[in-house]
């Protein structure tokens, strides 16, 4: 079997371990960026023994630098919403914003993994009916979360699957229908509009609470400069109430991955088996703190096969002794550490 085929087979923490470091070693190879950063940290295939040696390539990277471990013809080319840059020094216009891309090779892997990581939490997609509120997402290009969802929905093969931008009256209609023929219906959306979209319910008197016994809240990204943020604890609660939902279900991907955790409620996530996290020292990049105490959340994602597998996010959060994990948020640019010398 090639590595391609071994990513979506493992099935303990073994294989997940002798699979990595075989990664490691076929990106050291293949990736001249990746390559370069580790030789900066003195690593290499002869020194990495085990995971916790393997050198996590900061995130930043995929804003600078095309990372790639293939020579094969690009796909898709994933970009993030990107931050704003500074002024420029004459003090006129901000800047473009500075996007991530993450340039993938074979989109049939990114199908696989995300297909198989919801089958591994949620069962067959064919048992709901998936309704999108994304509107930060569709309104641009780029996004791996709309390529991902819009597969979901046609996978799905329910004729009322399907996005929705603004039109929060047709999405009501929608919900209500689909809850009086008793349909398992998955709502994913991007925060501010879950919330803009309970708001509205309640002023026209909408008893949006009624559709609760059905529906799977999943909440994805965030504000987006739309409100002002709130800890998790608040807004699930304020999520919960406005929807008559007992949890709130959440999914953690970013566009320089191409898998996804996913939590069930209580802002509690899993990875599926292919992926997984490891928790650095904020002071100290190169390493690691112990179960239960803040750290940087480095991601092992294997179906990065052909860019990078090994990720040093901007992510501050906990990981426990089964393997699950929660966010607690993110570090701010003066907090990043250990990350001036990984500049190639």
């Amino acid at each position: 079997m090639t590595l391609q085929e071994d990513i979506f087979t493992i099935s303990n923490k073994r294989d997940f371990e002798k699979l990595a470091l075989k990664v490691f070693r076929y990106q050291f190879d293949a990736n001249k960026v990746y390559n370069e950063f580790c030789t900066l940290l003195k690593k290499d295939k002869s020194n990495v023994k085990k995971i916790l040696d393997i050198p996590f390539l900061p995130i930043q990277f995929f804003k600078s630098h095309k990372i790639l471990s293939s020579s094969e013809p690009i796909q898709e080319i994933f970009t993030s919403s990107g931050t704003t840059s500074p002024l420029t020094p004459k003090g006129g216009m901000l800047n473009e914003p500075i996007r991530s891309k993450h340039f993938v090779t074979d989109v049939s892997i990114y199908e696989q993994s995300y297909r198989k990581g919801f089958s591994e939490f949620y069962g067959n997609i064919e048992d709901y009916c998936v309704l999108a509120l994304l509107p930060s997402y569709l309104e641009r290009d780029g996004s791996s979360l709309i390529y991902m969802v819009d597969d979901l929905i046609k996978s799905s093969n329910h004729p009322d699957s399907g996005f929705y931008l603004n039109n929060y009256d047709q999405l009501l209609e929608k919900l209500q229908k689909l809850h009086r023929e008793n349909q398992n219906i998955v709502l994913i959306g991007v925060t501010y509009a879950l919330l803009d979209l309970i708001e509205y319910a309640q002023s026209i008197s909408f008893p949006l609470w009624e559709l609760g016994s059905s529906l799977i809240i999943m909440e994805t990204g965030g504000m987006k400069g739309k409100r002002k943020e709130i800890i998790r604890e608040e807004l699930h609660e304020i999520l919960c109430q406005g929807f008559g939902v007992p949890v709130i279900h959440s999914e953690y991907g970013m566009t320089e991955l191409l898998s996804q955790a996913y939590s069930l409620g209580n802002g509690i996530f899993e990875c599926p088996p292919w992926m997984q996290i490891l928790t650095r020292d904020t002071e100290d990049a190169l390493t690691y703190v112990e179960y239960g105490k803040t750290g940087g959340i480095n991601v092992i994602d294997l179906a990065n096969i052909n860019s990078c597998s090994f990720i040093a996010t901007q992510d501050l959060g906990k990981k426990y002794p089964n393997h699950s994990f929660e966010v607690l948020g993110r570090f701010d640019n003066s907090d990043i550490r250990g990350c001036n010398l990984m500049v190639i």
